[in-house]
């Protein structure tokens, strides 16, 4: 059998850690990257006699996140207490959300795949909870032992479920890549994978089409969008290799190594009932008025979404480069600003710069947008200058390169300093013709003997003659009035 015979069902359950500066149920600050354990308070350990205190500013980007994909935010939820042994814990507990979180449904709309073979999904959310994060066990440099770091205990999560709407890892891979950008647009997560602030368990299973679902195995912890999609493709395999052998699939708890490329097994997969859940009696229900909603909502950028429409629909952009465009909010604020000061007419340029030369530049630079050498002020006005006929197209390449070199401040002064304004002048450029033919009568003869590529060697040497600066248009056309052609 082959792998169209079965049909994979996943859902991914995200963990984005808010970014406020102290932790959900203390005042203890959430800084990465301190000595262990310097960073765990009482209340993040629950020494006896101290009480949690929700941290309002986490509230806050809940709230923020349940408007952003258009959930519904409960008036009223409730923290519980999630009860499991693990060294990390040293509560024996975690404060979750259970039968009543805060944030409730909502959608996220992905682009999967590129060119002719693009389409786009709609994945439905189930719910987002707050809670608190564990700390983390160290298993190096121990002699033998392992260690228990208690810093980023109490540190607050929001889990961002969804239902289980994805049928492939690319689908998978580009949900983690939507929801990592909007978590990141809204300000309410730094997204930074590296350091734990993003992570991906992904619930994998497989059926025969149209039939009931499989069972699930959860993969946890899940660091880049790379071993998401490698995570899955093996777990996919693994589950139809056994089901095509006769075997059956153990609901379980499994790892992705990212040496061999392999899951394997934690945990026979515990569910809601194990970890006996109940209502946490040191924290009060948590009731969010809609007054509170309103002044969150005012504060929302513009989403991407909107935006996205709003390229499309201002611009004339095609979906491929709105979705590109939008993909980081710091790609489309540059953006934005570039056509703010080039005019809306030369939108579609703007884009074309952003995706083309400047991504590229940014890429072999390893550079943020954010940090570019080329501010979109300058970019604004390279575009202006081609678009007015001062340089030509390929002209223009070079003075950006100039510009990211730091070799004037604007794109007029490195055209007057370098001498790089076009010739536009029709008398020139046909005396430079009048050269060029003079001395490729070959190339003459081979045109009018019906060889096209003929006459892009005369543009060429006509280009060259002119240091790059003749108007190409211009050129084209003279040079075919001289040749009859």
């Amino acid at each position: 059998m082959s792998r169209n015979d079965w049909e994979v069902v996943i859902g991914l359950e995200v963990h984005a850690q808010l970014n406020t500066a102290s932790k959900i149920f203390s005042g203890a600050s959430t800084a990465f990257g301190s000595e262990p354990n310097r960073q765990a308070s009482a209340v993040d350990i629950a020494l006896p006699g101290v009480l949690p205190v929700l941290n309002r500013g986490a509230v806050e980007r809940a709230i923020r996140f349940g408007l952003a994909i258009d959930a519904q935010v409960a008036p009223k939820s409730v923290f519980a207490r999630k009860n499991y042994f693990y060294p990390d814990l040293p509560k024996g507990y975690q404060i979750s959300q259970f039968e009543l979180p805060v944030v409730s449904g909502g959608t996220i709309t992905i682009r999967v795949g590129e060119g002719d073979k693009a389409y786009e999904k709609t994945v439905n959310l189930t719910r987002a909870h707050l809670e608190e994060d564990a700390g983390k066990s160290l298993h190096e440099d121990f002699h033998g032992m392992s260690g228990i770091d208690l810093n980023r205990a109490g540190t607050p999560l929001l889990e961002i479920v969804s239902e289980p709407d994805m049928r492939s890892s690319a689908e998978a891979v580009a949900y983690a890549r939507a929801l990592h950008a909007l978590v990141r647009w809204i300000e309410i997560c730094d997204g930074n994978m590296q350091e734990g602030s993003f992570r991906c368990d992904a619930n994998v299973s497989v059926r025969r089409p149209g039939g009931p679902l499989g069972t699930r195995r959860e993969i946890k912890n899940l660091n880049s969008f790379r071993f998401l999609q490698q995570a899955i493709d093996f777990e996919v395999q693994w589950q139809i290799e056994r089901l095509e052998d006769g075997g059956t699939i153990q609901q379980a708890t499994v790892l992705f190594d990212p040496d061999t490329g392999e899951t394997r097994v934690m945990r026979t997969k515990e569910d809601a009932h194990d970890y006996r859940y109940f209502p946490d009696p040191d924290l009060m229900p948590l009731v969010i008025v809609p007054e509170w909603i309103d002044r969150v909502r005012e504060q929302l950028p513009e989403l991407p979404a909107a935006m996205k429409a709003r390229f499309i629909d201002d611009y004339g952009l095609s979906a491929y480069d709105a979705t590109t465009l939008t993909a980081s909010r710091e790609v489309a604020t540059y953006y934005q600003a570039a056509v703010d000061a080039a005019g809306q007419a030369q939108a579609k340029t703007c884009a074309n710069w952003v995706m083309g030369d400047l991504a590229a530049r940014l890429n072999k630079a390893e550079l943020d947008v954010t940090a570019s050498p080329v501010s979109p002020t300058q970019l604004a006005g390279l575009v202006t200058r081609i678009a007015d006929n001062t340089i030509s197209n390929a002209i223009g390449k070079k003075v950006f390169d100039a510009l990211w070199n730091g070799e004037g401040d604007s794109a007029d002064d490195i055209i007057e300093a370098q001498g790089l304004k076009q010739v536009t002048d029709s008398g020139a450029i046909e005396a430079m013709i009048d050269e060029v033919l003079a001395a490729n009568q070959k190339s003459v003869d081979e045109f009018r003997a019906g060889k096209e590529k003929a006459f892009n060697a005369l543009v060429g040497q006509v280009m060259k003659a002119s240091r790059g600066k003749a108007n190409p248009a211009q050129v084209n056309e003279i040079l075919r009035r001289k040749l009859g052609g």
